[in-house]
Formats: structure tokens, sequence, C-alpha cells
């Protein structure tokens, strides 16, 4: 899994309140069985007309200044609907690494950590305040800086986010669950040296 420690991007302003999975990602797009490609369906119903190959120009995000957006500004209660993992995978592949919202579905939430992006929570009246900035300023930026939980921007902008202490050590040093269970391969490695050699290794294949 990619690490995330700072991130410095366009932000791409989504007002809308609880956008479901189903609009992140339609569900006639879940056929893929890699974690790639669905960027290109990313809110399809939202961004396509009905042809489903025009932008739509009164999409937000279709708009030229938030173009190589890396940053999501979203309204409360994103990510909300099914468990679909794909929502996450789907905004990551279109280029988003982190999401700054007033709050989530506790799913897609996590699902985010386990993927490498990185949600953050703000209040409401802040979301606003910022949404305001990315609508009104072009190519607005900021910096998020995960060691020391802050967000910054050129104007003198300072925020601070919590984030829970271990979700933080994995973005930081890029461990999904797989690559946490792999920091203890010695000790695997030496519980399947001690078991007795009738009994199959953990790493064999099952006999057909």
């Amino acid at each position: 899994m990619e690490k995330f420690t700072t991130l410095t991007g366009i932000v791409g302003p989504l007002d809308r309140a609880n956008a479901d999975t189903d609009q992140i990602i339609p569900k006639q797009f879940l056929k893929r069985i890699e974690r790639t490609g669905f960027g290109q369906f990313l809110f399809f119903d939202w961004r396509f007309l009905d042809d489903g190959k025009t932008e739509n120009p009164e999409f937000e995000l279709n708009q030229p200044q938030y173009k190589g957006a890396t940053i999501l500004l979203a309204g409360k209660n994103f990510g909300c609907g099914s468990s679909r993992e794909h929502a996450p995978w789907a905004l990551d592949d279109y280029g988003f690494r982190s999401i700054i919202a007033p709050s989530y579905a506790d799913i897609f939430y996590n699902n985010c950590f386990k993927n490498g992006m990185l949600p953050i929570v703000l209040p409401e009246e802040t979301v606003k305040e910022l949404m305001t900035k990315a609508q009104t300023e072009p190519g607005y930026q900021m910096t998020i800086d995960l060691e020391t939980q802050t967000i910054t921007d050129s104007d003198g902008l300072k925020l601070s986010f919590e984030v829970d202490a271990f979700r933080k050590h994995c973005l930081l040093n890029g461990l999904d669950d797989i690559g946490l269970t792999l920091q203890h391969e010695p000790d695997i490695t030496a519980y399947e040296t001690k078991r007795p050699s009738w009994k199959r290794g953990a790493a064999e294949p099952v006999a057909a």
C-alpha cells in the first residue's frame, strides 16, 4: 500500500450531502476483478450526460479548475449506502488521496484507510468555509500533513484534525492488513519450523 505522509493538491468541491456509494461508483461497473480501472466511472451518472460519453458541464468536478484535484471536499454522510469497497478504489484510481467531510458512513470510512486514503472529519461550518474557498478561488490548493495532523494553505489557514493512532501508523508506513501480517514473517516462519513434519505447512498448497 502506498504511504501517506503529506499531500499538497487542488481541492475539488462536491457540495452534496449523502453522496452514496452507488453514486460514487454505479453498480453496473462492479464486474472488474482488479482494484484498478474504476476511476473512469467515478460519479458516472453525475459526470456524464445520458449518452454516457459527454461530460456534464453542470457537474462540479468537470469544471477546468478542478482537473487534477487530489483532495475531495464533500458533504456530510459521504459514502453512505452499500458497503462496496469499489467506492474508495474508484476515488483513489481517479486521483483523490484524501477526503474532507463533516461525517462518513462507517464502512466507507474504514475502507478508505485500508486502501491508503485519508478521510478527514471537520466540523460542518469549517467544511462550508473551505467549500466557499474552493468554489471561489480557482485552483485552490491545501496541504495535508498527516504526521502533524494539520491542514494549511497559502492564505495562512491552519487547521488540526483527529485520526486514530493505529490508522495513522498504518498510513504513514504504507501498511494494509497483509503488510501488517508480513511484519511478523520471522515469527510465522519460526512457528512453521516447529510444526510436526506430518502436518501441512500454512504456505503449502492443498493436495487435489
